[in-house]
Formats: C-alpha cells, sequence, structure tokens
C-alpha cells in the first residue's frame, strides 16, 4: 500500500459543503503514511472548526478500512492551519444557541425496532400543529432515519461564519426544524465511528444549530444506554425523557434498563412518560376492531410499576408505516392515527 494508492481511496471522501469536492482535490491530506499494516492520515482544517470535521474523520477512515486488506490499522490526526493561541483539546462549544429553547426533551428507548423514530417524528409534527415551535434533532448518528421520513433526503443544510464560529442552519418543514446527521452523509453510507467520535458530531448536531425560539426540542436518541447516552445527559442540557416501547416482554425488559439509566444518580434525569407503541392492529377496512398481536396493555403495567405517566398508546396502523416511507407523518393527518399524536403531544404538553 503506498501513499498514490491511499491517497486514491481518499478521493472517495467528500465533503458535502464543498460541492461535493473530495478531501484530497481541496489539499485537506495533509501527509499520509503506510507502513507494516498500519496507515496514518493526517487532516488540516482552518483556524474555525469545520462543522463536519467529525464527520470527515470517519469518513476518512471508512475509506481506507473498505479498500485495505483485512487487519489494517487506521489511524486518522488532524491539525489547524493558522490556529490562534492554544486551545484545551476537544469540542469548545457553548450553549449559546440554546438559550431560547424552552424544554429539551430526549426520545429513547431500550432497544431498537420499537418505532422510536417514528413516535419522535409524528410527535414533533403535532406539537407543531397545536401550535408550538418545535425542532427535532436526530442523535441516532449510526441509523439516522429523519431525512427519509421527512422527504428531505438530498437536501444540505446552510452553514455561515459567525465571528469565530461556524454555525449550521436547520432544515424546516411541516412547521418543525430538523436537523440530522443524515443530511452530511449519502444514504447507503455507513459511519464507522468509535463512541467518542459520534459524541462530538452529535454534540455539533444540536449545539452548532441555530434553532431560535422554540417551545420544544425533542432529540431522537439511539436505542440503548451507552456512550451517546451519557455524552448527552452530560453534555447537553436536557431536561427529561420520553420512553417508547411495544406491548411484548422482550421490549419492556429493555425499556426497565432505560428507566434505570436515567433514574441512576449520575444521570438524575425525569421521565415524562411512556409511549406505547404498536399498542394493537387495526385493520383499515374495520377500524373498531383492536387485534393485540405484540401482547395486551404492557405499556400501562410498566408505567404503573415505575410510577410515570402513560402518554399514549399508538396503534399498527399501515398509513403510519405508509407515511414514514413517503416522508409525511401520519399526524398530518385527522385520521384516528393522526389523531392519536395529537393527543399524545397535547399530554406532553400539559406534563410540562
Amino acid at each position: 500500500m503506498n501513499r498514490n494508492e491511499i491517497s486514491e481511496w481518499l478521493r472517495e471522501v467528500e465533503h458535502p459543503a464543498k460541492g461535493d469536492r473530495n478531501i484530497v482535490d481541496l489539499g485537506m491530506v495533509q501527509s499520509i503514511e503506510s507502513n507494516d499494516g498500519n496507515i496514518t492520515v493526517t487532516l488540516v482544517f482552518s483556524k474555525h472548526r469545520d462543522p463536519l470535521a467529525e464527520y470527515l474523520i470517519g469518513s476518512t477512515k471508512a475509506a481506507i478500512i473498505r479498500n485495505a486488506p483485512a487487519g489494517t490499522q487506521v489511524e486518522v490526526n488532524t491539525i489547524i492551519k493558522d490556529e490562534a493561541p492554544k486551545k484545551k483539546p476537544g469540542l469548545d462549544l457553548g450553549f449559546e444557541e440554546l438559550a431560547d429553547v424552552k424544554h429539551i426533551i430526549g426520545i429513547a428507548s431500550g432497544k431498537g425496532g420499537v418505532g422510536k423514530s417514528t413516535v419522535s417524528v409524528n410527535l414533533a409534527t403535532a406539537l407543531a400543529r397545536l401550535g408550538y415551535k418545535v425542532g427535532l434533532a436526530d442523535a441516532d448518528v449510526y441509523g439516522p432515519s429523519v431525512p427519509k421520513m421527512t422527504s428531505t433526503e438530498g437536501e444540505m443544510p446552510d452553514a455561515f461564519q459567525e465571528g469565530d464560529k461556524e454555525v449550521i442552519m436547520p432544515l424546516e418543514k411541516y412547521g418543525v426544524k430538523w436537523m440530522s446527521i443524515g443530511y452530511f452523509a449519502k444514504p447507503e453510507q455507513a459511519l464507522i465511528w468509535r463512541g467518542p467520535m459520534a459524541c462530538n458530531a452529535l454534540k455539533q448536531m444540536i449545539l452548532q444549530v441555530r434553532w431560535g425560539e422554540l417551545d420544544f426540542l425533542l432529540i431522537d436518541m439511539p436505542p440503548g444506554t451507552g456512550d451517546i447516552h451519557i455524552s448527552l445527559v452530560h453534555d447537553i442540557p436536557l431536561e427529561g425523557a420520553v420512553i417508547v416501547s411495544t406491548p411484548q416482554d422482550v421490549a419492556l425488559a429493555d425499556v426497565e434498563k432505560g428507566v434505570n439509566m436515567f433514574r441512576n444518580e449520575s444521570v438524575n434525569k425525569p421521565i415524562f412518560g411512556l409511549v406505547e407503541n404498536m399498542a394493537w392492529f387495526t385493520p383499515a377496512e374495520h377500524p373498531d376492531e383492536k387485534y393485540y398481536i405484540f401482547g395486551r396493555d404492557g405499556g400501562i403495567r410498566m408505567a404503573e410499576k415505575y410510577g410515570i405517566p402513560l402518554l399514549g398508546q399508538i396503534p399498527i396502523v399501515q398509513s403510519i408505516r405508509e407515511g414514514g416511507d413517503s416522508g409525511e407523518p401520519a399526524a398530518l393527518s385527522s385520521r384516528p392515527d393522526g389523531l392519536a399524536f395529537i393527543a399524545l403531544a397535547e399530554k406532553l404538553a400539559s406534563i410540562l
């Protein structure tokens, strides 16, 4: 593996904010070292921190891993050109862009596949329909789905320089401000990031965004209880959380872990309620019939066990799935599924 070969691999890494020009042609590759199965690449950034820095670092590493022989060890270093006086390492991001946000709420689940992102997008849309000013940050950096579910795939948020920092403008649609790492990566691209890199990218997606005045900023959190969750609750002024589950026992067992994480003394964030998704199946031709294919009232029992409100029960309805795939949230409609999300939004707003 020589430098020229590795340089060609790096031409696959395009900078979304630079007209999709690659990092080699942009002069961002300072050096390439290859020795005994180890590759070290040094990227150079301007003195103002690029808001896509963590994305570019991860994409650089991913491009090499895709092309290099199995077992190759890859390291990506960065340097700042024309850097001002030395700052402490790490991202120096404050809460200025959150100053006019009243409530920052995490939407969480103990496991994947329970429809957490569907609930997040529809809850945000429903709150906007009720007249609230709403934003949603897609914090599921490994599986961002907000662009698909809002039909904003392929769109690129604007960014501009303000003093010594770069500010990102969220996209707006359906009365909601949206931000997702998915806007800066191709839909088919896998983001191969370690925990700290993903956490830094996530903080940029929240703290460098010009949210403006909001009543609610919802954060669609990834499933589980790992690094990203700890980073969120410690580095973002999260007010509390809403837990999403399905009625089945395996999902509820993982919900307990999520509840216990937020109630752990090192986290200590309130849980505003539980949403039972896929509570029952209702055929479109027979709207009054209910089939409890994942079990019945599991969410009710879990809410009672932990003394938290049951915010709502969302049925399995074909239109919810269709709305997610087409990019038109079900909460925009006046059908029973849309009204279920409106009722959920009303209950959360009344609690807060």
